[in-house]
């Protein structure tokens, strides 16, 4: 059975407790297409619009727009596709996933009193997918650095007796003592202590001076420049959000909303990575990594939004959500394997669960203005404008007000404001409607090398049987970005040309 390591620290030594990056931060503060097929096959360009379930999720506003009472259920079949070279290898791999991507209600009431401004006001309870975390990235090459650089920079600085057991202290033990010290006073980071113990117990490297348990400088068992490298990640989960929408219809031409939003995140991932080499000199020949993290978290936000009618053709719109407040906790298990051609196999398997204090995440806010154009009955045309600052993310914890500065200072210096673009259209023909959309998002990063623009386009097509209505979209977007294969002592980063495609039926019916 394996071994929990409840991670409770001192408010001296917090800062040596947490290793989220950038990567982390972005993966909770962006957000796919999804919702209604109306909502997909026209790129999400609804926000002076409403009368959609998504749409109430860009602009609160929205639900005072339906003229009666509704309901839709929306599912979803999502493909993702990465191609990636890494050091001139090249793979590609995919994978499909199903979900119940949207539902929700609207509940319409409309004022009886003919001396009141207010015609009549909405209700509407709903669910989206935020963002699906299943994807699969595999990537092979021949590199000229190998991940003994990873443990070193782990184990240069502390000193050996760290790592050297006492008489019946067991792997598991000293890497749980190693998890849950206080080192804040010798400015240890508790999780590099872990993984530099895992290389130091399967003979990736050895001290300087062996016979000196203050030694703090290593040498490498793995020699060469020419290393066989794989590195495959598998990540399942969701970020998901339940709102809770009112609004109201003022005279003829102005509807005002609001949305109070609870998300809830439930991602895993798994990394493994291998190396070999035949390298002259090289005492250790094969290593196999692997890294499993798991995190759960809970947040909110809140929405406004106004739309105006300007005449019978045009409306506008505008609406701000707020940033979202997240709580979050991790989990992390490790396994570390070598081998060497004289020696043979050597294996750090804990068998401990890191279980890390909850920290706090604070993601950037976002303004959106909208406009349409409505040609009567025959269709229409949306524009709508978004704008981000992924800046402003912001780590924190409760123990310290330094436990993320360092993480902070690199999201201010890397990321950006980006803005997103979406466009789309509806022609109708009686009871069919046809429509397409095209959306661009810009890179949160202020190097584009690092991670391209979203480029996407969908289309669709619905049909109105009265009090039934069913909608069919299709949405496909790219994205280029480079991903490091760890985030210390392996420069070399593999390119990534991700697709993603949606396959959306939604039913719809009066309530």
């Amino acid at each position: 059975m394996k071994k929990l390591t409840l991670l409770f620290f001192t408010v001296i030594s917090i800062s040596q407790l947490y290793s989220q990056d950038i990567t982390d931060a972005l993966r909770y503060s962006t957000e796919d297409l999804t919702g209604t097929a109306r909502f997909t096959a026209m790129s999400g360009a609804f926000g002076a619009l409403g009368g959609d379930f998504s749409a109430i999720g860009i602009n609160p506003a929205g639900s005072a727009v339906f003229l009666n009472s509704a309901a839709t259920l929306s599912l979803n079949v999502e493909h993702i596709g990465n191609d990636v070279n890494f050091m001139n290898g090249f793979s590609n791999s995919s994978d499909s996933d199903f979900s119940v991507n949207q539902a929700g209600a609207v509940f319409l009431f409309y004022n009886t009193s003919k001396d009141s401004d207010f015609k009549k006001f909405s209700m509407a309870l709903t669910y989206d997918q935020v963002n699906n975390f299943e994807d699969e990235i595999f990537a092979f090459g021949d590199n000229t650095q190998s991940i003994d650089n990873y443990f070193l920079n782990k184990a240069n600085g502390a000193p050996l007796d760290l790592f050297v057991p006492l008489q019946n202290e067991s792997l598991a033990d000293l890497y749980t003592y190693l998890g849950s010290a206080n080192f804040s006073a010798e400015g240890y980071n508790n999780s590099d202590l872990q993984e530099a113990y895992l290389g130091y117990e399967t003979y990736l490297f050895d001290a300087v001076d062996a016979d000196d348990f203050s030694n703090t400088a290593y040498t490498s068992n793995i020699a060469g420049n020419n290393f066989y490298q794989e590195y495959n990640q598998v990540s399942t989960g969701l970020n998901g959000k339940f709102s809770i929408n009112a609004a109201t219809q003022f005279k003829d031409d102005l509807y005002m909303g609001i949305n109070i939003n609870s998300h809830f995140i439930n991602y895993e991932r798994t990394t493994s990575f291998y190396e070999e080499n035949n390298n002259e000199g090289s005492e250790i020949n094969q290593v196999y990594f692997e890294n499993t993290l798991r995190t759960m978290g809970s947040g909110l936000s809140f929405q406004v939004g106004s739309i105006y009618k300007i005449g019978d053709m045009v409306r506008v719109g505008a609406s701000y959500t707020s940033p979202t407040w997240y709580t979050i906790s991790d989990e992390t298990v490790q396994y570390l394997k070598t081998t060497s051609n004289e020696f043979g196999a050597a294996i750090a398997d804990p068998q401990v669960t890191n279980i890390f204090p909850d920290y706090q995440l604070r993601t950037p806010g976002k303004i959106t203005g909208s406009l349409a154009v409505v040609f009567g009955k025959s269709g229409l045309i949306s524009f709508d404008y978004s704008n981000k600052n992924f800046s402003n993310t912001e780590f924190s914890s409760e123990y310290s007000d330094q436990a993320f500065a360092r993480q902070n200072s690199t999201i201010e210096n890397n990321l950006k404001a980006a803005s997103t673009y979406r466009l789309g259209g509806e022609y109708r023909l009686k009871d069919w409607s046809l429509r397409a959309g095209y959306r661009l998002e810009e890179s949160p990063y202020k190097n584009e090398d690092l991670m391209g623009n979203l480029t996407g386009y969908s289309f669709g097509v619905g049909y109105d049987f009265g009090n039934i209505e069913i909608d069919f979209a299709f949405d496909r977007a790219n994205r280029n970005y480079g991903q490091a294969l760890h985030q210390t002592g392996l420069s070399k980063t593999a390119a990534i040309d991700n697709t993603n495609s949606h396959y959306t039926v939604s039913l719809s019916f009066g309530l």
